[in-house]
């Protein structure tokens, strides 16, 4: 029971590492995004909200067509 437990704390703190700001980049990889395309999804926001002429929780309001 006590190596099991040894062993479990010892594969938690592997995962525990210091990535230096020079690695960052090559781990942030693009299909691990939310999100495809940040700027597309803002304007298929901005665009749904002012068909549907409600503030729908992203902060923006209006109504109409969708363009300024």
């Amino acid at each position: 029971m006590k190596r099991l437990l040894v062993l479990a704390v010892l594969a938690a703190c592997g995962g525990c590492v210091r990535v230096a700001p020079y690695q960052r980049g090559r781990l942030a990889k693009p299909k691990m995004q939310l999100q495809r395309d940040a700027q597309a999804t803002e304007i298929e926001q901005h665009v749904y909200e002012s068909r549907e002429g409600s503030a729908g929780g992203y902060g923006g309001t209006g109504g109409g067509c969708g363009c300024n």
